[in-house]
C-alpha cells in the first residue's frame, strides 16, 4: 500500500531516448562540414593558375599545379605573355585534340612569370 503506480518512483530513459538528440547533433554538424569543403572545392572549380606564354598557334596558359598547358581562346580576357594569373574558366578539348581554356575573368594578376615565360 501506498507504493503508487509501478515505474513512477525510479524514471529509467528509453533504449533509444536522449541518444537521438546526440545524434542529430553530429547530423547537422556533419553537414555543415560537408557544405563547407563543397563550397570551397566548387568555389576554385574552373580556376586555373600559372603563366601566360607566346607560341606559334597563340597564347597558351601552363598550369602551375598540374604542369598542363592549354592553349588560350584569343580575346575572351585580357592577358599578356609573361602574365601569371589566375583564370576562371571552362576547360575543353580542342579542335587538334590538345587541351584549350576558354577564360570567363582574370581572378587575380599574381604579377609576372619572369624573363623566360615571355618567349
Amino acid at each position: 500500500m501506498g507504493t503508487g503506480t509501478p515505474g513512477t518512483p525510479g524514471y529509467v530513459a528509453p533504449k533509444s531516448g536522449y541518444g537521438s538528440g546526440k545524434a542529430i547533433g553530429i547530423g547537422v554538424g556533419a553537414a555543415a562540414a560537408g557544405a563547407g569543403v563543397l563550397f570551397l572545392a566548387l568555389h576554385h572549380h574552373g580556376a586555373v593558375t600559372g603563366c601566360v606564354r607566346q607560341t606559334d598557334d597563340g597564347l597558351r596558359l601552363v598550369d602551375e599545379k598540374k604542369n598542363k598547358s592549354y592553349a588560350l581562346e584569343p580575346g575572351s580576357v585580357d592577358v599578356k605573355p609573361g602574365d601569371r594569373v589566375e583564370l576562371k574558366g571552362k576547360k575543353s578539348s580542342g579542335n587538334g585534340g590538345g587541351q584549350m581554356f576558354e577564360p570567363t575573368k582574370v581572378v587575380k594578376s599574381l604579377g609576372s612569370c619572369g624573363a623566360e615565360a615571355a618567349h
